[in-house]
């Protein structure tokens, strides 16, 4: 088939490197949004996925939105049979959906329809799920509701973040993007709706989300640090300032601590929750670089009885 492939951030080049790769497509145009003002000096950068396609050699597309007159043009002239589509990050009309003859196909990282929405693998990983995956679907005007064509299953490990997480998915799902592809091609998939039972919705996470509560189980307090890992990051405050949580692990032996009570030795700093303590590992000071706890720890000398928290 004649290909154009939307997408956008780093997660979505594995994909159309293995659309590139299969040898059976032709990926025509690649669909992306546009450049965008990244670093200290704010200049306009391309995303991964725009120059990705530049080193291959193949037209890219960066409408501001994909309603544009001038982009729905060029999109009838190349006359895509199918729009294949991994984290583009804007809404498709119903007069873009209607261009190519087999729809644009959407790689969402959950198993629909669980967590259907813009952070499936953080909320994934923030709710304790041990299996999530990935699935392709044919895109209609609702939020990650139309008829799924194939899925694949991923373990969420113990000390997952959604970086690591995501970046599993982002390969995994890669192939099987290319195999409905193939299967749309030769007619032998066809996709199946979702079923009504079993929705949850997976929004943006926020800063404000990621603020850490120390009356919550310690369970909780690690899923929390693991899912907004690298973003937004998990947070708390310690003497006013903001301290960013970048890597943590439950301690079921400290069930000495108060929630938020924060206590550090020669190498280890531990914090109370409302079930047992947890042990930091990583944090980031307010305008500082990420450092090892105990190093932290060591540097702002933890008096006896201090919190973490409002």
């Amino acid at each position: 088939m004649k290909l154009v492939f939307a997408g956008t951030p780093e997660v979505a080049v594995p994909a159309l490197d293995a659309l590139l790769a299969s040898g059976r497509h032709e990926v025509a145009a690649v669909v992306t949004r546009p450049d965008a003002p990244a670093g200290r000096g704010r200049r306009l950068v391309a995303s991964p996925v725009a120059e990705r396609a530049e080193e291959a050699g193949i037209e890219v597309l960066k409408p501001a939105k994909p309603k544009d007159p001038e982009f729905l043009e060029r999109l009838r002239e190349i006359g895509p049979d199918c729009c294949p589509v991994v984290a583009y990050g804007a809404l498709l009309p119903r007069v873009a959906l209607d261009i190519p003859a087999h729809g644009w196909v959407n790689l969402h990282f959950s198993l629909l329809p669980a967590w259907r929405g813009a952070a499936p693998v953080q909320h994934a990983i923030m709710a304790g799920d041990e299996i999530t995956g990935a699935s392709t679907f044919l895109i209609e005007e609702g939020l990650d509701s139309g008829p799924v064509y194939g899925t694949v299953t991923e373990e969420i490990r113990a000390t997952d973040t959604s970086g690591d997480l995501l970046t599993r998915l982002a390969f995994a799902g890669a192939g099987l993007l290319a195999a409905t592809m193939d299967g749309i091609e030769d007619g032998t998939l066809k996709a199946v709706p979702q079923p009504a039972d079993g929705i949850s919705l997976a929004p943006k996470v926020n800063v404000e989300d990621a603020h850490l509560d120390w009356n919550a189980p310690a369970l909780r307090v690690d899923r929390m640090v693991r899912g907004c890992t690298p973003a937004p990051g998990a947070w708390t405050t310690f003497r006013g300032e903001r301290l960013k949580l970048i890597q943590a692990a439950p301690a079921p032996d400290r069930t000495d601590l108060a929630p938020g009570q924060i206590t550090a030795g020669k190498n280890n700093v531990y914090v109370g929750t409302g079930s047992y303590g947890v042990e930091l590992l990583w944090v980031q000071a307010q305008g500082k670089k990420p450092m090892r706890a105990a190093d932290w720890a060591r540097g702002v000398r933890i008096g006896e009885g201090e919190r973490l928290g409002d």
